[in-house]
């Protein structure tokens, strides 16, 4: 059971992080609010009313708990409205620490001030970099599409980047902010999350005044948003946003965003912010290719300043395939164990400290599945597959399905030629050996009536599978 003040403190943040998610804890408990224990009471400073009563209705029960997990018993809150946050220290002195207001920034996603700030009054995190980001096939339209909104401010815009968690988006805006402050560092620009947009609107809405609010976001020459999906049903902020949109656009301004889903997907955001964000650029990010995952590893290494063969490098790049993010979570478990255990890092030690994330992001493949992923990618029917048919619209990707079967099952030959049409297991040992030859020739396939690269083919497939 902890006692120490400040170590219960910072259990209480630890914990609530984990309850309420990073990006709301930043936003609700980063820089703008405090927390001090004295006695039985966990005391919670707030820099308005607003933000009283918005943390009293949405997250009092996530705070009593996180304060009882870690103290062991329950605290009683206490809400302090105070300009600065003036709480009992551990040995009962007072500290004091001034309260920024909660149009700030924070340590997640930071917002850019509105008029060009001095270096000291940047965001503090180092922000990604365009340079750093790593291109290949999954993601070349938007990172070109990221240098132009730098170059070419306005021209085009809005520009809306979407894909899954792990596929670059937070570092192409990262990377749009950052040389755009280098490009023109006399522009108002700001970066931050759809939460943050909510919050800080409803914070003028209820105190602040709604004047201030728009003045500061309509009189940017670039916003950037995140994580638009957060918006969904917000339907008071979503016509905030459309009218700042509309103005921004009006003065030829530039409009970033990011969301987990292409436009026709978000419906909740309601069809006329969604038709706005169609108007603009759309640029999807796919999950990342071997040639670009293996960018990344390298990239990292160097970054980390340790030694990794290249043949390490190779097999974390190619064991995992989802996102990014895992990619670097990998290299720093590799580095932890190595320093842990006094060993080198090689191969062997690789596949000792990394083989539970590699089995945790792996599920079994079944030929069902192979089959639903082909018939999707390709357009055909759910029997086509399995049919007689001769053509090359169906021939080839059945071809490929026997060959993917082969390479993600333990299905033997036969039953793998029987499911596809109650073909011999020659069948599929010929399937096998002309896919084999088409990526030695990089040939084309049909995909609907468009030709498509085997690779972009395969891609599509696998991104399918992994997607379930």
């Amino acid at each position: 059971m902890i006692r120490d003040d400040r170590e219960i403190v910072s259990a209480i943040r630890a914990r609530l992080a984990e309850r309420v998610g990073k990006e709301r804890y930043e936003v609700w408990f980063g820089s703008s609010t405090q927390l001090a224990v004295k006695g039985d009471q966990l005391i919670v400073g707030v820099p308005s009313r607003f933000f009283q009563d918005w943390l009293r209705s949405h997250f009092r029960k996530d705070l009593e708990a996180s304060a009882l997990e870690a103290y062991g018993d329950p605290l009683e809150l206490e809400f302090r409205i105070v300009a600065t946050a003036t709480l009992p220290a551990a040995n009962g002195s007072a500290t004091t620490k001034p309260l920024p207001s909660p149009g700030g920034t924070n340590g997640h996603k930071p917002a850019a001030s509105v008029a060009a700030p001095p270096a000291a009054a940047r965001p503090r995190r180092r922000m990604a970099s365009l340079e750093r980001f790593v291109v290949g096939n999954s993601n070349c339209l938007a990172h070109k599409a990221a240098q132009m909104a730098v170059a070419q401010p306005g021209g085009y815009s809005p520009l809306l980047v979407h894909g899954r968690t792990g596929t670059g988006k937070t570092h192409l805006l990262e990377g749009i902010y950052a040389a755009f402050g280098k490009a023109h560092p006399r522009a108002a620009a700001v970066y931050l999350s759809a939460e943050q947009f909510t919050s800080y609107f409803l914070e003028a809405l209820h105190r602040s005044g709604m004047a201030s609010f728009r003045a500061k976001y309509r009189d940017l020459e670039l916003l950037i948003i995140d994580d638009l999906q957060f918006l969904a049903n917000k339907r008071a902020t979503i016509g905030e946003l459309q009218h700042t949109i509309d103005t921004l656009l009006r003065r030829g301004k530039q409009l970033v965003f990011a969301a987990d889903r292409a436009p026709a997907a978000l419906k909740l955001l309601g069809p006329e912010l969604t038709s706005r964000l169609s108007g603009g650029m759309t640029c999807r990010l796919e999950p990342p290719e071997y040639s670009v995952r293996l960018g990344i590893v390298r990239s990292q290494v160097a970054e980390l300043g340790y030694d990794v063969p290249e043949d390490v490098q190779a097999y974390v790049a190619s064991q995992l395939t989802s996102q990014s993010r895992e990619l670097i979570g990998a290299l720093k478990r590799l580095q932890a164990t190595s320093l842990a255990h006094r060993r080198p890092i090689t191969r062997a030690l690789a596949e000792e400290a990394l083989a539970e994330l590699i089995d945790h992001q792996g599920r079994v493949v079944k030929l069902a599945d192979i089959e639903k992923a082909v018939c999707d990618v390709f357009g055909l029917g759910p029997d086509c597959l399995q049919s007689k048919r001769k053509g090359k619209t169906v021939s080839h990707p059945r071809m490929l399905a026997m060959y993917l079967a082969r390479k993600y099952t333990r299905a033997p030959l036969s039953e793998i030629g029987s499911y596809f049409g109650r073909r011999s297991h020659s069948t599929v040992i010929s399937a096998q050996k002309k896919v084999e030859a088409w990526m030695a020739g990089n040939s084309a396939l049909k995909l609907a009536d468009t030709p498509l690269s085997l690779e972009e083919s395969m891609r599509r497939v696998e991104e399918h599978l992994r997607a379930g």
